[in-house]
C-alpha cells in the first residue's frame, strides 16, 4: 500500500511538472537585431538584451527555465558558444529563470537584493545564483560597447537595475517599462509606486530620441513611448491622491473607476482593479 501511494505520489507531481513545462512547448523564441552586435529576444516572460560579438556572447535577461535550450539555440543562429555573462535585471522568475542552465558556463551578475531574494528560495539551485554583485552599477566593457548597468532606487522591486549602452544606442529597462500597459509593482518585494516613476524620469533624461528602448514586456519602444508611459505614472499617481485626500474608501474608488483616458493602459495581468490596488496601498500609506 506504501509503495502504491509513494507511486502515485511521484506519478502526480511529474505530472504536475509536466504541464507546467507544456505550456512552453508552443513559444518561439525571436530575435531582432538592433545594431550589429545588439538584439532583442522575445519569447515568454521578459524580454532579453543580446550583445554578440567578437568577444562573445552577454545576455539580460533569460526567461522561464523550461526555454532555455530555445533561447541557446536562437542565440546559435548570431553566434556559437553559451554566454559568458548573464545580467540580471531583477530576481522575478520570468526573467531569471534560465539562469541555472546559463550559468553552468557563464557569470552572472546582478545588484546584492537580487542575490539575496533568489537565496531567501529554497527551490532555487546555488548554481543560479548571481556571483557578482554590484551597489550602484557596473559598466562592462564587451563586444567594443560599454554597458553601463545602474541600479536605481525601489521601483518594480528593491533590486532594479537598467543596462544602458554607452553611446545610447539602446537601453534595457527591466521591468520598469510595461510598453503600452499599466506595469507590476511589487510592493511585497520592496517596490514603489512613485520611486518606479521617477526611475522612468531618470532614464528618460540619459536616453535621447534616437535609442532603442527594450521594455520587460512588449515591443521594441522608442523614448516618446517611454514618456508616454511615465505621463500614465503620473496621471495615476495624482489621480489616486486627490481619492486620498478626499478621504474615499477603495470601495468607493473602485466604484468609481480610472479616469477614461486611464483605462486603455488595462490588461489581463495587471487589470484596472489590480492596478487601484496598487496606488491604493502604496499611496495610502505615505
Amino acid at each position: 500500500m506504501k509503495n502504491a501511494m509513494i507511486t502515485l505520489l511521484t506519478f502526480y507531481l511529474f505530472s504536475l511538472s509536466s504541464q507546467a513545462n507544456s505550456r512552453f512547448d508552443d513559444v518561439t523564441i525571436s530575435s531582432q537585431q538592433l545594431s550589429k552586435s545588439t538584439y532583442m529576444f522575445t519569447g515568454s516572460g521578459g524580454n532579453i538584451g543580446v550583445s554578440a560579438g567578437e568577444d562573445g556572447i552577454l545576455i539580460i535577461d533569460d526567461q522561464f527555465a523550461p526555454l532555455a535550450d530555445k533561447i541557446e539555440n536562437e542565440l546559435a543562429k548570431i553566434k556559437q558558444g553559451s554566454p559568458k555573462y548573464i545580467i540580471n535585471t531583477h530576481y522575478h522568475g520570468d526573467h531569471v529563470g534560465g539562469n541555472e542552465h546559463f550559468g553552468a558556463h557563464g557569470t552572472i551578475m546582478a545588484h546584492h537584493n537580487v542575490l539575496k531574494r533568489l537565496k531567501s528560495n529554497k527551490d532555487i539551485d546555488a548554481k543560479a545564483l548571481p556571483v557578482i554583485t554590484y551597489d550602484n552599477g557596473i559598466s562592462i566593457h564587451f563586444n567594443n560597447d560599454t554597458l553601463k548597468v545602474v541600479h536605481l532606487k525601489p521601483g518594480h522591486t528593491d533590486g532594479d537595475s537598467v543596462v544602458v549602452w554607452d553611446d545610447l544606442s539602446v537601453v534595457h529597462m527591466g521591468d520598469l517599462f510595461f510598453k503600452d500597459h499599466f506595469p507590476y509593482v511589487d510592493l511585497k518585494g520592496g517596490g514603489s509606486v512613485k520611486g518606479y516613476r521617477d526611475n522612468v524620469a531618470h532614464v528618460l533624461n540619459i536616453i535621447t530620441d534616437k535609442t532603442k528602448v527594450i521594455p520587460g514586456h512588449g515591443a521594441l519602444a522608442t523614448k516618446k513611448d517611454l514618456m508616454k508611459f511615465k505621463l500614465m505614472m503620473d496621471e495615476s499617481i495624482h489621480w489616486m491622491e486627490q481619492q486620498i485626500a478626499a478621504k474615499k474608501t477603495i470601495t468607493e474608488i473602485k466604484k468609481s473607476g480610472l479616469p477614461s483616458k486611464l483605462k486603455p493602459w488595462s490588461w489581463r495581468f495587471i487589470t484596472e482593479d489590480k492596478w487601484i490596488n496598487t496606488l491604493y496601498e502604496d499611496l495610502s500609506n505615505q
